[in-house]
């Protein structure tokens, strides 16, 4: 289990495979495993047997986790950067390393 930098509800763009250069927010993180699930990002189809949720059954569209370090935070300006932290009035705050503003 590792330290993320990325957390739920950032902006990111995708810097590899399948969906590359697609930009959308982190709907979850995986820390455990080192993925985060991106809306729009590596959609997979199911199939599904008929059950309360959906009677009907079916295939579904979702989103499938992505590892991290294909993704880079989306700074203020649309452009991927890196992330860096500094200590702000005693508490730590993340700053975007392009920019050196906090995000």
């Amino acid at each position: 289990m590792t330290k993320l930098k990325i957390k739920k509800g950032d902006k990111v763009v995708v810097l590899s495979g399948a969906s590359k250069g697609t930009k959308g927010s982190v709907l979850k993180v995986l820390p455990s495993e080192g993925k985060a699930i991106v809306e729009g990002v590596n959609v997979i189809k199911k199939h599904t047997k008929p059950n309360a949720e959906n009677p009907q059954g079916g295939i579904v569209e979702t989103e499938a986790p992505i590892y991290v370090s294909k993704l880079a935070l989306v700074d203020a300006k649309g452009n991927p950067t890196r992330v860096g932290y500094e200590i702000k009035d005693g508490k730590k705050v993340r700053i975007a390393k392009k920019t050196g503003k906090e995000i």
